[in-house]
């Protein structure tokens, strides 16, 4: 920091007096007996238990959290402090403490300072259960003052109250101070973590096998994504941040590890909006003698699971929707999906031309790239008339071949493969296909994507070698499935931006 604030330099003052006295303003060790909500369910308990109503059970704890409120009245002082369950009062009294003590509670210390408390628990007349304190220690010196709400006065005398932190960039920028003042910001987290437990308990309790794969690779692959490129000095060679798990995870299924799943970081080289982070995290499952039709039975349960497990039952709000988790899940069949929404069947036209046509035709205000594949045009009529219609929970499925490199043919139709993604208002949330295991027409697949996509192109899919050869061992037929976790914690703690669920989302660099 190059200059210090008058309050902050206030607070250094009093932390040279402190050492001068004698006082270490961090010490290295802090004794806690309970949390707030501990000790408040400890002495509630000890009421209830009590031989008469009017009886002062006794109850000691030792306290230990941030200093959030204080008032001094006389001979007495009251004090808020907050700890990772919430808040709980200390009463300080001369009686048990002495003048001197109080006056340096009152004085030396700070909001947002540290502090630990022992003493004995009552009841106050207005009835909110409070230490009295008999002993107290600073554990550490706050400098900067925590943001606060605070009143401003406008020019016609009303007074408008300001949020602290009201600044979303500030808040992820901040992310620290934004969890120490915000209680609901550090709801949102505890039950993001609640969410990975549950997706965990779920596949463990299906038999599946959680391992770790590479993020740095030698060749990235799995997704249409452009990666992050790295060096490798000892080894003299480029490396990826991954895209993806898919190609290592399926690698397992040819190793006879029949059920796996990773849940992990990638990393995509791409733009940011409210759903996207250039990091994320990512679960991806591979089922072997499944096929798509049974992954989307077993992604409609988990979700369900998941949802009951962060949220209290499968019917969630998301923001004016409510949505109903509970399988099965609504289902679409792509090609009548699109035709339903934009009057175009994309089966009738064959070609790229032809459906570029057809779109010009219905819907002149409204066309995609030329030279787009045949793929990415149907991609394009999802996006623009579709997608925005399925709020719902609803499995979309069946897609062109030219833009799922890794998916099986649909029996009878090799323009179309057997994959489906699940859409929640409005926005994919998962992925899913019967994977290709014939090794020759993957090998086709990623010479047909060579040649139909430009370098520069985020849907060409580099050859992998490697992958071919595992493949070639013998790969079970399987299903597989990838679903963005953050997105999935969006929708179940009600946040419309990714940012929100992120404790430390990408941000430009502050000029």
């Amino acid at each position: 920091m190059s200059e210090y604030t008058t309050l902050e330099k206030i607070r250094l003052q009093k932390i040279e007096e402190l050492r001068a006295e004698g006082f270490d303003p961090y010490p290295t060790r802090a004794e806690r007996t309970h949390t707030s909500a501990q000790i408040i369910a400890e002495y509630e308990s000890a009421e209830a238990a009590a031989a008469t109503p009017d009886s002062t059970p006794e109850v000691t704890a030792t306290l230990a959290g941030r200093i959030r409120a204080s008032r001094a009245m006389g001979k007495v002082s009251f004090a808020h402090i907050e700890d990772r369950d919430g808040k709980i009062q200390l009463f300080f009294r001369v009686n048990e403490l002495g003048k001197d003590r109080v006056d340096f509670f009152n004085k030396m210390l700070d909001l947002g300072d540290f502090i630990q408390a022992s003493g004995v628990m009552f009841r106050t007349k207005t009835g909110e259960i409070t230490l009295h304190v008999h002993d107290f220690k600073l554990l550490a010196k706050s400098v900067t003052p925590l943001p606060a709400d605070k009143d401003v006065t406008q020019e016609d005398g009303t007074v408008v109250r300001y949020a602290a932190l009201e600044s979303a960039e500030i808040r992820a920028r901040q992310r620290y101070a934004d969890l120490a003042v915000n209680p609901d910001v550090r709801e949102t987290f505890r039950k993001r973590a609640t969410l990975i437990k549950a997706l965990r308990t779920f596949l463990d309790e299906h038999d599946f096998l959680e391992v770790e794969t590479p993020i740095l690779q030698p060749l990235y692959g799995g997704a249409a994504a452009r990666p992050f490129v790295t060096h490798h000095n000892e080894l003299d060679q480029d490396m990826y941040l991954r895209i993806s798990f898919e190609l290592y995870l399926k690698r397992l299924l040819v190793g006879n590890m029949e059920r796996v799943y990773e849940i992990g970081r990638d990393f995509r080289n791409e733009g940011v909006s409210f759903k996207h982070n250039p990091e994320f995290t990512q679960l991806e499952f591979y089922w072997a003698y499944a096929d798509y039709l049974q992954v989307m039975e077993l992604t409609e349960q988990m979700v369900a699971y998941a949802a009951e497990k962060v949220a209290g039952s499968t019917k969630i709000t998301f923001g004016e929707h409510e949505l109903e988790f509970k399988p099965p899940w609504k289902r679409v069949e792509m090609r009548a999906g699109i035709l339903e929404v934009s009057g175009i069947d994309i089966a009738e036209h064959k070609t790229a031309e032809d459906l570029l046509k057809a779109i010009r035709a219905k819907h002149g205000n409204k066309s995609p790239d030329p030279k787009s594949t045949r793929g990415k045009m149907i991609d394009f009529l999802l996006g623009e008339f579709l997608e925005p219609t399925l709020i719902q929970p609803t499995f979309l499925y069946n897609y062109p071949r030219d833009i799922s490199p890794l998916a099986k043919s649909m029996p009878g139709d090799p323009l179309t493969v057997e994959r489906f993604e699940g859409y929640v208002a409005g926005f994919e949330l998962c992925n899913a296909f019967t994977e290709l295991n014939d090794p020759l027409d993957q090998e086709q697949r990623f010479l047909e994507m060579g040649r139909d996509y430009t370098d520069d192109e985020e849907e060409k899919h580099p050859m992998d070698e490697d992958y071919l050869r595992a493949m070639r061992y013998g790969m079970p037929p399987n299903g597989g499935f990838g679903m963005g976790v953050d997105r999935l914690a969006m929708l179940l703690t009600n946040k419309h931006s990714i940012r929100e669920v992120l404790l430390f989302p990408a941000l430009r660099k502050e000029e």
